[in-house]
Order: structure tokens, then sequence, then C-alpha cells
């Protein structure tokens, strides 16, 4: 089984993991640190709790987004510089994807619906299934206003945007579900077990605003054209 070491500081909190076959210890810093000054501290005594070096472990994971701009950019700065010093490839993993997870974990949510808060009145948004403890996306993620998001089915809703806008989510959920390092971990070990790594240099964060994937308008729109020009 594959040593990950894994970072996730795409909301208030900041965590970091440490998986060792089915073991996985962590660390959370909150409030007290910024996440740039927490994150290799944090780090440094997960190491020391193992027993290993950083050129010990086989991948350096981090929380992709979305999330807060600056906080995945510290993630993955932090795993970049990581990867590059201890010679390791990278795992990039959608935070919604850990969420959902998460949910299956703590609630054994099958079908799983993940909000989270993106500020500005928008939420990002997606919707999972579940196939031998991994989850699969039914309606892969969006930005897209509270009213707006439409589940397929009775899924476990779950983030902190069922909390942010109560209002659009009356049959609530677990809005204290969010990212963490351990399924992150999790995570990239399966995809570290398929092949789908990164190096370094080619480790990016996942801005959904910022059009690395679209809105449920623009691939209307982008459908509508493509369909008008055949």
């Amino acid at each position: 089984m594959p040593i990950i070491l894994a970072i996730e500081t795409s909301s208030e909190t900041a965590s970091c993991a440490l998986l060792r076959g089915d073991a996985v210890i962590s660390r959370v810093s909150s409030g007290v640190r910024t996440h740039s000054q927490a994150v290799l501290p944090m780090i440094q005594e997960l190491l020391a709790e193992a027993g290993i070096a950083l050129a010990d472990c086989d991948a350096v994971a981090f929380g992709s987004g979305p999330g807060s701009f600056t906080g995945v950019r510290t993630a993955c700065g932090v795993a970049q510089g990581l990867a590059f010093g201890g010679k390791l490839p990278a795992v990039p993993v959608m935070t919604l994807d850990a969420m959902a997870l998460a949910c299956h974990q703590q609630h054994g949510a099958s079908e799983v619906l993940v909000v989270l808060d993106a500020r500005m009145s928008e939420v990002y948004w997606a919707q999972y299934r579940f196939e031998n403890g991994a989850p699969v996306a039914v309606l892969p993620a969006v930005l897209t206003a509270p009213a707006d998001v439409k589940p397929q089915g009775a899924p476990v809703l779950c983030g902190n945007g069922l909390s942010a806008y109560a209002e659009a989510f009356p049959v609530g959920g677990f809005a204290e579900v969010m990212p963490h390092a351990e399924q992150i971990a999790q995570l990239a070990a399966i995809d570290f077990a398929a092949g789908r790594t990164v190096t370094a240099a080619e480790a990016q964060p996942l801005y959904l605003r910022n059009k690395v994937a679209y809105t449920q308008a623009e691939r209307r729109d982008m459908a509508a054209a493509k369909d008008g020009g055949a």
C-alpha cells in the first residue's frame, strides 16, 4: 500500500494527513495561524510521529479545489514544493469528492449531494453515488446560484452551503461536512494505484469560477452553439 502525504487548505480549517496502508493520522489547524504558517509544522509532526522522512512517501496529495482562492493556492504551492524536494509525484484531488467521501463514511450515505459555499451568493455543487467505497460523479461539479441546485432523486446533502443559504435547502443535511486531508489522502491512494498522478510542475488548482470548469448556463450556451453549427 502506498504512503500518501495529503494537504487540504481550501476552507477555514487547514488539515494534513499521512496515509499508510489502511491507517491514517492527521492534524488540524483552525484560526490560530494562517494556513501557510500552519501546514509545514503539521507535516513535520506527522512525519515524526510515523518515524519516516518525506522521501519515504510515495506521493503528495492536495485538495485542488474548488474553495478559497488563497487556500487552494496554498495547498497546491506547498504540495509542489514537497513534491519537488522529495522527487515525488503529486496527486490533485477535488475537494467536493473528498466531502462526498466524508459524508459516505460518517453518515452511511450512498447518494450524496455536496454543496460548498462559493461566496457572492453562489455555491459549488456536485452529486455522487458510491461504487466499491469510492465516489462516482452523477452530476459533475458546477458553480450556480443556490436556487439552481437541482439534484437527481433524493441524495443526502452535505456541506456549508446548506447553512449559508438555508432558505434554498429546507430539507437540511450535514452542513458540518467539509474537506479534510484524511479523505484527500484516501482518494489520492486510489488515483496513485491507477497511475493518475502529475509532476510537481503540472500540479494546478481547480478554480470553477475561473473557467477551469463551466457553469450550467455556459454549458447550455456551448451546447446550443455546437448544435447550431452542426
